[in-house]
């Protein structure tokens, strides 16, 4: 099997406790995907709630609640754990974001295209 990949970006383009979104071509289809990175480890999700299917964020790059604990939904509030993508709060509980594929190669952050 071959692995392709898509360079995002240097992890220093993503500061301490913060997130990057961004909209990537795969698989013949515009994909909306997030990296946030928390005590200097990297994380990665689809930008798309499991309760409503909509996009998470309310404004470019924003996706962390007002305390920066956790991945909040702008549509209903839904909270997610950073670590895991695990609903905490909201109707989605029990639920989980979708985790993406990534590698990090020289300090920058590439994209596994299966």
């Amino acid at each position: 099997m071959t692995v392709n990949k898509q360079l995002l970006c240097s992890v220093d383009d993503i500061p301490e406790d913060g997130c990057k979104g961004f909209t990537i071509n795969y698989q013949q289809r515009e994909l909306d995907i997030f990296i946030l990175k928390r005590s200097e480890k990297i994380f990665a999700y689809r930008n798309h709630c499991p309760h409503t299917g909509a996009n998470l964020n309310w404004q470019p790059d924003t996706f962390m609640d007002y305390e920066n604990l956790y991945i909040q939904c702008a549509i209903h509030g839904a909270r997610f754990e950073v670590e895991t993508g695990l609903c905490v709060w909201g109707p989605c509980v029990r639920q989980s974001l979708i985790k993406v594929k990534f590698h990090i190669l020289e300090n920058n952050i590439y994209l596994e295209n299966d």
